[in-house]
């Protein structure tokens, strides 16, 4: 339920009994007012460890830690009462074993009232899963490219081509086996991603995959055009907000210099006003 116990937030359950249905939507948020924005709109919000990069300035995921997770899941949460929130679980601090991972998923969902947290691989992650899922923690998966594993898969490439489609496969099987609700396609060729739907009973959400996908997802500082510094082919750009706001900028500062800011509006005069 929401804080004001009228609106029922959407649940884990009900993600996953979307499958097949009507295309799920999605974006990532970080703070309470781009929440707020999308609470109508979307069906889960995903308080992405993308934040490192686009407000942090960090070149990669790699450096978000636990407790920026924390703090930003906690500011999403208090401006949703619809949609239901996500959050992913930062490098390092699952991997490890199940029971950090237990340890570390308990710990986000206490501390910023999500129902439900993500956490990136496949096979390899599938024991992890089953025993989260097994003790409370409803997952959403995450296989194809995963950022946290840039390193050792040589960047930012597209995943799945060839005769890699059958780890991906069996990556998506894996993840569904273990538990989880729903699982993330990341930049994978299309076709395969319509065969993992079509192959899984989970939903399964895109991010560059297919249009053929239970749901999409994207940055929403990608799709708004606030994060600028570069522009993934997956992205569809809904906005210049990037653009608008260092137009908006330039021309204060150019009001201020000339003295045009603040004008007679803005100020105060030093009698009462009338009642």
């Amino acid at each position: 339920m929401s804080t004001t116990g009228h609106i029922r937030a959407k649940t884990p359950e009900d993600i996953r009994n979307a499958k097949g249905g009507a295309p799920l939507v999605s974006l990532t948020a970080y703070t309470t007012p781009m929440a707020e924005m999308m609470d109508d709109h979307v069906d889960f919000v995903l308080v992405g460890d993308s934040v490192g990069m686009v407000l942090h300035g960090l070149d990669s995921t790699l450096g978000v830690t636990m407790e920026m997770m924390i703090l930003h899941g906690q500011a999403v949460r208090r401006g949703l009462k619809k949609a239901m929130m996500v959050v992913d679980m930062p490098f390092g601090s699952y991997e490890e074993s199940k029971e950090q991972a237990f340890r570390n998923a308990a710990r986000l969902m206490r501390e910023t009232g999500a129902p439900a947290v993500k956490l990136e691989g496949g096979v390899e992650m599938k024991e992890t899963i089953d025993f989260l899922t097994n003790r409370g923690v409803p997952v959403m998966a995450h296989i194809g490219l995963t950022p946290q594993s840039i390193n050792t898969l040589g960047g930012y490439k597209v995943q799945g081509r060839g005769a890699a489609a059958g780890k991906l496969l069996a990556d998506a099987r894996a993840v569904e086996e273990a538990g989880a609700f729903s699982v993330v396609l990341e930049k994978i060729p299309a076709r395969l991603a319509d065969a993992v739907t079509a192959q899984v009973k989970i939903p399964t959400i895109g991010i560059g995959a297919s249009a053929g996908c239970d749901g999409q997802i994207l940055v929403v500082d990608d799709m708004l055009g606030l994060f600028t510094a570069f522009k993934p082919k997956f992205v569809k750009r809904y906005g210049t907000l990037g653009e608008d706001g260092r137009a908006a900028i330039a021309e204060y500062a150019e009001d201020v210099r000339a003295r045009k800011f603040p004008a007679p509006e803005h100020m105060f005069s030093d009698v009462e006003p009338a009642a």
